[in-house]
């Protein structure tokens, strides 16, 4: 079986070739800064744009053009970063899942696969690898 590559850490801004405002930029990094701080929490779309300054719209179209993904798709891959971490560590699954904001063990597992294309035991048992970054 092939298992996916490790998530080595959540995807970067796509800016290369565009030409984008330093305050759409500035705006976006305060998303990101209360994502990678509260991403244990429930967080909204709309709570996201009221921190980055911009409508729901806006902020969602600006987001996924300066991350290649949506807030929603990037919440989700910091979280399954962080269980990677908790994994490796030894930590049960279902703790891992409470402390990264996932409802239940079978969240985690759903959401992690869609992430990485593997569960999160596929995953240690591969070893639990990790790239230079993680």
């Amino acid at each position: 079986m092939l298992i996916a590559p490790t998530l080595q850490t959540a995807p970067t801004s796509r800016r290369s070739g565009e030409t984008r405002t330093t305050e759409t930029t500035r705006a976006i990094q305060r998303a990101l800064d209360f994502i990678e701080s509260c991403f244990a929490e429930p967080i909204s779309l709309t709570e996201l744009a009221e921190i980055a300054g911009l409508s729901v719209s806006r902020f969602a179209a600006r987001f996924s053009g300066e991350m290649g993904v949506s807030p929603q798709q990037y919440v989700r891959i910091v979280r399954v970063r962080h269980a990677q971490r908790l994994l490796r560590r030894g930590v049960s699954p279902s703790l891992v899942a409470a402390e990264v904001g996932f409802f239940d063990q079978s969240h985690l597992c759903r959401h992690f696969k869609r992430v990485l294309g593997c569960t999160p035991v596929e995953w240690l048992n591969a070893g639990a690898p990790f790239g230079p970054n993680g």
